[in-house]
């Protein structure tokens, strides 16, 4: 829906960027068309995201989502390239912008077919817990605000300012690139299994008022595509019976659904309470120091 959205939007703008020679139509022509490919690869991430784990992909395909991120990243670069050099190119040759309305009428057209798509894929980013869709959400919403700058350029052409067209497109590149500066953000943010700290706050709080946890001295969350993983320790009486201590771990790793929605598993491992001069993992001090 998105991809056909967007597109009709670039078409319409593109056949009026090419009629009247305004090179701010074609800046936001350009990153309309960037922002409806961007579809593309979120849509097979998405397909692939479902395939079952296996021996070899022990997760999953579910990180197909970030190799999408990286992709919507090399697209919005291009755009800004294409879009940065075709303005310089009008302000050191200038040429003269025709029918002022159609572009002022594309602008707008630009401006609905952005917010359309944007109010879609926010919602229904949310609606899943994807961060990627979301973030293509609010790019989309941006879009609109440099369809909106390229009404303004119109009107300045209008008044005799031959220089605003590819001013307007100078601003519409660096509106690109601060996109581009956040969607590389949170791509490498994923990659780098990146998580917001209030999660982990949240997280470690459920899992102390679990009853018979007596400490979390490790935990650790990643995100598969839309949805988390947990990783943790606890710590248990270690005079309860391996059925008590696993009771508890189960209560745990409930709480942590329960406060996490968009938690997919959790994995918790108990450990018994010990003393200074008590040593529980002490075979395995060597390989940690490595």
């Amino acid at each position: 829906m998105s991809l056909a959205g967007l597109g009709i939007t670039a078409l319409l703008q593109a056949f009026v960027a090419v009629w009247s020679g305004s090179v701010a139509l074609l800046g936001d022509t350009l990153h309309n068309v960037a922002d409806a490919l961007t579809a593309l690869p979120l849509a097979l991430a998405f397909i692939v995201g479902r395939r079952p784990a296996n021996r070899r992909y022990t997760y999953g395909y579910v990180r197909a989502e970030d190799l999408a991120g990286i992709t919507i990243v090399v697209v919005i670069a291009v755009s800004a390239i294409v879009a940065g050099y075709e303005a310089v190119e009008r302000l050191i040759h200038p040429h003269p912008v025709s029918h002022l309305s159609a572009v002022a009428g594309a602008a707008i057209i630009g401006f609905l077919g952005n917010e359309a798509v944007a109010r879609l894929r926010i919602t229904v980013g949310r609606r899943i817990g994807s961060a990627a869709l979301v973030a293509d959400g609010l790019h989309a919403r941006t879009d609109g605000f440099t369809s909106l700058a390229v009404l303004v350029g119109a009107g300045g052409v209008a008044l005799g300012w031959s220089w605003a067209d590819p001013a307007i497109g100078l601003a519409i590149t660096v509106a690109i690139l601060f996109v581009l500066k956040d969607a590389a953000r949170e791509v490498y943010r994923r990659l780098m299994d990146a998580v917001d700290p209030s999660i982990v706050d949240a997280c470690e709080a459920a899992l102390r008022s679990t009853p018979g946890v007596l400490d979390v001295p490790e935990l650790r969350l990643r995100w598969l595509g839309h949805r988390l993983r947990a990783e943790c320790t606890i710590v248990v009486d270690s005079q309860l019976s391996l059925i008590d201590a696993h009771a508890v771990a189960v209560a745990a790793e409930h709480a942590l659904l329960h406060e996490v929605p968009k938690l997919r598993a959790a994995l918790v491992h108990p450990d018994p309470a010990s003393t200074p001069e008590e040593d529980f993992h002490g075979q395995l001090a060597h390989h940690r120091s490595e």
